[in-house]
Parts: structure tokens; C-alpha cells; sequence
């Protein structure tokens, strides 16, 4: 009864001074709405960069040859460096921090269907690679290591690919020529979305297994047969990271005779330290914009604090008639208390409810891509939340305790005398 009776005395109240209830509740709406927003954003970054990278490869760093930069025994800097087609069985006996040492190639080649042609980059691995690189089948299947074993003339075939050399017909089973070289498609890649690269669009490749590629579309002289492009390596898990970097680089230094602090010679695109390092930058805007927003809610409590204060000094008759006719101290309290936490309430929950439906409106319309949208979890909701709990009892208890300590006989005084 007591409960219900102060509610109805609150909202009764606020709806009495509805202006000055509607000013103060926006400094707290806003505040709660900012606290959600800004951690959204910096969610859907976080998200979106972690899909992209998923795309291109989970934990993959890329090794490619370069030039010396430092000298090495006899052998003067500025030498051009070389993998070869056996390097990455030599890594991989060496390094055993990594989980996958693969080779790859690519050439320009040009590719004839029954229906078009055109000059595509035709790229060759093993078969792990299209778990390394998170590419997924449409339909049929990547070429296996009986493939690799045989040396198969067969070929796996990007959607965009597929599109150019057969405009919307099924692929699967169909026959290519690549610079007059038969191929059999066994499989198609589902379209996926792409924003880093070291040699293209994947969607526009042509994929062979390595043995086939070496055979058939070695590196012309003066080049060496043997040449291949770079080395895909995959650590065991991130902890062994570091290690599989430093192994690999070590391993390839003693092969070709080069420093194996010589980043030049080796540059390795490590996705996983990116990774880690973009992880860095979107934590730490979230946190700033979040203790932004936390300024912003605490500096709306002491907005509300000071309009309830305001409230007991105009309320100063009322609450001395209360109490003369019987009403406690505690009573009065808990009157106070109970107005001010609505306010506080009702204001968050005002901010909370347009933030998710401005993150669900932005979010129909932003394609899948870098940023994954405005993405509300239940961690920013509970935060949030708390945050604006402490603000209601921090803004509530002055006040409330101010008008229970005031002196019946003053407060009538007070307002008999204007």
C-alpha cells in the first residue's frame, strides 16, 4: 500500500511539473543513449574486422622473398632473395611452432570456357589452403591430395570467375582451357565479401593443385622453375605465434643464405599481430567514448540532484504539514528517494529504448562489409544498467535525506513567511 501510494505521488508530482521533469530527464537519456550507442559502434568495428579477417585467413601470415638489407658474410646487401618450390617442406620439419608451412603461385594466364574467355589469375597451392584461407564450396569439392599426388589437370573456380567464363551457367563438371591446357572444374567458391588482399580478389581466381601448376605453368627462364611466390604459414594457436614468426624466419634465413634479422629479405604480412593491434584501437575508443558517455550520465544525475533539491525547498510547507499531522521522517524520505529514482529511471529507460531502435534502423541499412553495424550486447546493457542505477541513488539520497531532516515548525514558518 505504502508503495503503491508513493508511486502515485511521484508520477502525480513529475506530471505537475512536467516541463522541468522533461529538461531534467534528458540529460540522464542522453547519457545512457550515448553509453550504448558508442559501445555499439565500436562493437560493430570490432565484429566487422573479425569477419574480414576470417575471410582472408584466420591467424595467417604471409611470407614473401625481398632483398637483403644487411650483410651476410661475403654476400653484400641488396641481394635478391627466392623461395623455393622445396622451402616449405624444410619449414615445416623446422619451425614446429607452426601448424601449416604451404606454398603458393600465381600467373596471369589466359582461360577459355565453351561460352567466353578472358585472362584470369590462376593461383596454385596445397590443399589445406582453402581452410587457411576460409574458402568455402558452393558447389563440388577443392582439390585434394590425390589431386596433388596425380598432378590432376583440375581446377576449383571463383564465383566471379565462374560468372566471366560462363555468364550464370552451372560450371561444375565443365571443361577449361588454360593457355590451351585442359582443366576439369570440380568445384565453385561461394561468393564472399573482401576488403585485404596481397594478389586480388579471391572471387577472381582460378585455383590448381600445386604439382599441376609447376608442371604445367613453371616460371620462365631467366627465371628458375623452381620459384614460387611466397609461403602461407599458420602457427599452432596464437601463443605459439611469436615462435612460428621467428622459427620460419630462421629456417628460410639458413636456406638462403641471409640474416634472419633481415626483415627485408623476409617481410612477412602478419594478420594476427594486425589483428591484435586493430583489437588495441577499437578497445581503447570504446573505453573513451564510454567514459565520455559516463561523464555525460553523471554530470545528468547532478542535474537531476539539483532539481530535487529545488523541489524540497518548494515543497517545504507541504512537507511540514506531513509531518505535523504525522508523517515520518522516513516516510518523507522514501518519498523523495522514490520520485528522484523515477525520474532517473524512466529518463534511462527512454534513452535505452531509442538507442536500440536507432542501432536496429542503421543496421537495415549497411551492407556486410568492413563495419558489421551499430551491435548491442548484453555486456553494454548491464553496464549501462549499473551505471544507471548508481546514478538514481547518488542522485536520490541527498535530496531525500534533506527533506526528511526538515523542521516541521520552520518549514511552516518558512513558507507562512514567503
Amino acid at each position: 500500500m505504502f508503495w503503491r501510494d508513493s508511486l502515485a505521488d511521484a508520477f502525480r508530482n513529475l506530471w505537475a511539473h512536467r516541463l522541468r521533469t522533461a529538461l531534467t530527464m534528458f540529460g540522464i537519456g542522453w547519457g545512457i543513449f550515448a553509453i550504448i550507442l558508442m559501445n555499439a559502434a565500436g562493437e560493430g568495428l570490432r565484429v566487422g574486422q573479425q569477419k574480414q579477417n576470417e575471410n582472408f585467413g584466420r591467424d595467417i601470415m604471409i611470407v614473401f622473398a625481398g632483398n637483403t638489407s644487411m650483410q651476410t658474410g661475403s654476400m653484400r646487401a641488396g641481394r635478391r632473395v627466392h623461395w623455393m618450390d622445396s622451402d616449405w617442406r624444410v619449414v615445416s620439419q623446422e619451425a614446429f611452432a607452426c601448424r601449416y608451412v604451404i606454398p603458393e603461385m600465381g600467373r596471369n594466364l589466359t582461360v577459355h570456357s565453351r561460352f567466353n574467355s578472358g585472362t584470369l589469375l590462376v593461383t596454385a597451392s596445397h590443399p589445406p589452403f582453402a581452410q587457411v584461407r576460409s574458402i568455402s564450396v558452393a558447389a563440388g569439392r577443392f582439390y585434394n591430395w590425390d589431386d596433388e599426388a596425380a598432378a590432376r589437370r583440375v581446377a576449383f573456380i571463383g564465383s566471379d570467375a565462374e560468372k566471366q567464363l560462363f555468364g550464370g551457367r552451372p560450371s561444375l563438371g565443365e571443361q577449361i582451357s588454360i593457355q590451351n591446357v585442359p582443366y576439369t572444374i570440380v568445384g565453385t567458391m561461394l561468393p564472399r565479401g573482401q576488403n585485404s588482399s596481397y594478389d586480388g580478389r579471391d572471387v577472381s581466381k582460378i585455383y590448381l593443385p600445386f604439382s599441376a601448376m609447376m608442371r604445367d605453368f613453371p616460371e620462365k627462364p631467366p627465371a628458375d622453375p623452381h620459384w614460387i611466390d611466397r609461403l602461407l604459414v599458420v602457427p599452432r594457436s596464437i601463443e605459439d605465434h611469436e615462435a612460428c614468426k621467428a622459427q620460419t624466419r630462421r629456417t628460410l634465413a639458413r636456406l638462403h643464405g641471409f640474416n634472419p634479422a633481415d626483415k627485408e629479405a623476409a617481410g612477412i604480412w602478419d594478420t594476427v599481430e594486425n589483428a591484435i593491434a586493430f583489437r588495441q584501437v577499437t578497445d581503447g575508443m570504446k573505453y573513451f567514448l564510454g567514459g565520455v558517455a559516463v561523464v555525460t550520465l553523471l554530470l545528468g544525475g547532478i542535474g537531476v540532484m539539483n532539481v530535487m533539491l529545488v523541489a524540497v525547498r518548494e515543497r517545504t510547507r507541504e512537507i511540514g504539514v506531513r509531518k505535523a499531522i504525522g508523517a515520518t521522517s522516513r516516510a518523507i524520505l522514501w518519498q523523495f528517494f522514490i520520485e528522484t529514482v523515477v525520474v532517473v529511471l524512466l529518463s534511462g529507460l527512454c534513452g535505452l529504448g531509442v538507442a536500440v531502435a536507432l542501432c536496429a534502423g542503421v543496421n537495415a541499412f549497411i551492407p556486410p562489409g568492413f563495419f558489421a553495424g551499430l551491435l548491442v550486447d548484453w555486456h553494454t546493457g548491464l553496464f549501462a544498467f549499473a551505471m544507471l542505477g548508481l546514478v538514481a541513488m547518488l542522485s536520490a539520497l541527498y535530496p531525500a535525506s534533506r527533506a526528511a531532516r526538515v523542521d516541521p515548525i520552520e518549514a511552516l514558518r518558512f513558507e507562512a513567511g514567503g
